[in-house]
Order: structure tokens, then C-alpha cells, then sequence
């Protein structure tokens, strides 16, 4: 694999080994635990939510470079639907598996280059991946940070 390719697949892995290794520390009650609402609150969502938007970063960017579909997996990544640490490890497994799939579809740093409908306008593939590294990364940080607000708890080392 060339240099950019392996960088953003390093990227990608250590994104996804950071949200598994803050799932290894909340509990089902702490999972979606939230702090005490106002008015003013700091974080509309819990740990496990931010956990889940960044994951669906990753499953939207990679779901648009394999089938052109730029959807947000919002709807199939409720706490409704995933209601505890095991079935969000579950989509992080199926996330993974597609994110695969998106970098099967390149086979040298310069297709990195190409355009591709991202999803409203033409815009190279190099940028669309830095986006996504950016958003998965920021909620993800946000998870670590309200984690740190909701718990006595270390960090997992990262």
C-alpha cells in the first residue's frame, strides 16, 4: 500500500481502537448516562452517542465511495436501536467491514486524487477522507471528555 493510503488506514484503525477502548470502561448504566440537564447544558449527548457519531462518520464517508449513497446512518444508530456496549461494538464491527470495502476500491495513493460526488458536489477523494477523520476524531474526543466529566475513572491509555 503507498504512504497516504497506509497513513489513512492507520488513521481510521486507531480511531476505531480508541472508540473500543472507551467502550471497555462505561458500563450499560454509563453508557448513554448523560450530565444533569439544563438549560445550558454542556453535552446534548452521552458517551456512547458520540461514540456512535463517530463511528457513522466513518460508515457514511465509506458507504458513499462504495455505493454513491451519502447517507447518515442516524436512524440505524438510535439508542433505540443500539441499547448497549455489545450491540455498538457490533456496528463497530460492520463499520470496519466497510470501511474495507472503501479501501479495497483504491490501489495507489494517486486515486486518491480522483473526484468523486461527496454527496452534493465533485471533490477529491483525499479530501473527503481528511473530513472524515476530522469529524470521527471530534466526537470522539467529545465522548472522552464527557466520560472524564461523568467518572472518576482513568482514561483508557490511548
Amino acid at each position: 500500500m503507498d504512504p497516504l493510503l497506509t497513513a489513512f488506514d492507520h488513521r481510521f484503525n486507531i480511531i476505531d481502537l480508541h472508540s473500543r477502548a472507551l467502550l471497555s470502561k462505561l458500563t450499560e448504566s454509563t453508557f448513554y448516562a448523560r450530565p444533569r440537564e439544563t438549560r445550558l447544558e454542556m453535552a446534548p449527548f452521552s458517551c456512547g452517542e458520540y461514540i456512535l457519531r463517530s463511528a457513522a462518520m466513518v460508515e457514511k464517508t465509506f458507504g458513499g465511495i462504495t455505493t454513491r449513497l451519502w447517507d447518515d446512518p442516524f436512524e440505524w444508530t438510535l439508542p433505540e436501536k443500539m441499547v448497549d456496549v455489545q450491540s455498538v461494538l457490533i456496528y463497530l464491527d460492520e463499520v470496519e467491514v466497510t470501511r474495507a470495502k472503501g479501501f479495497a476500491f483504491f490501489a495507489s495513493d494517486d486515486d486518491l486524487k480522483r473526484l468523486i460526488p461527496a454527496p452534493d458536489k465533485l471533490r477529491p477523494i483525499l479530501d473527503v477522507l481528511l473530513e472524515t477523520i476530522s469529524l470521527a476524531e471530534h466526537f470522539q474526543g467529545r465522548a472522552f471528555a464527557l466520560f472524564q466529566v461523568l467518572s472518576d475513572d482513568t482514561l483508557p491509555r490511548i
